[in-house]
């Protein structure tokens, strides 16, 4: 095992920045439609592997990079979606014609929908998001995991299964 590249090596860690950053960076910008956004997830993904370089294989350093960097962008999404769920609550009620009854059961419903799929393992929840709102392929999200799509099939039932523990079989 002597000459496997190490990413803490300065130089393979920049042959790896100069190799990916764009192709991540394009990536993480088609993913959320941001240009500053999409930079900083990726600065936030090579500082992580260079944090984290002595348990990076060299080799799985590119998927290692994807998966941070999609990892960081759905938990900023779930974040935003929490954040504008609050905002919005009291525009809803005031403008909404619905019985109140009913708007409330949904805002619980959302906020426990919502507490489920942060409760989901990262694999889990990046899968789930990546079908049920991507509208992704398991061989698609296989891919750009760079796992296995038995691998996406047991994240997602296990995310399903999850999920139903937790909401009933409303979803």
């Amino acid at each position: 095992m002597g000459n496997v590249p190490s990413v803490c090596s300065e130089k393979n860690y920049e042959l790896l920045y100069d190799k990916y950053s764009n192709s991540l960076y394009s990536f993480m910008y088609f993913r959320c439609g941001n240009a500053d956004q999409a930079a900083d997830l990726v600065q936030e993904a090579y500082i992580k592997l260079w944090t984290n370089c002595a348990k990076v294989i060299f080799e799985k350093a590119k998927s290692y990079l994807y998966t941070i960097a999609n990892n960081k962008f759905f938990n900023e999404v779930a974040h935003e979606k929490v954040k504008l769920s609050y905002e919005n609550a009291g525009y809803q009620l005031d403008r909404n014609f619905e019985n109140p009854e009913y708007v409330l059961e949904e805002k619980e419903y959302m906020k426990t929908l919502e507490n489920a799929i942060a409760n989901l393992t990262v694999a889990q929840r990046e899968v789930f998001l990546l079908n049920r709102i991507e509208g992704k392929k398991y061989k698609e999200i296989a891919e750009m995991l760079d796992v296995s799509v038995k691998a996406v099939e047991k994240r997602m039932h296990l995310a399903l299964v999850k999920l139903r523990e937790t909401l009933g079989d409303s979803i």
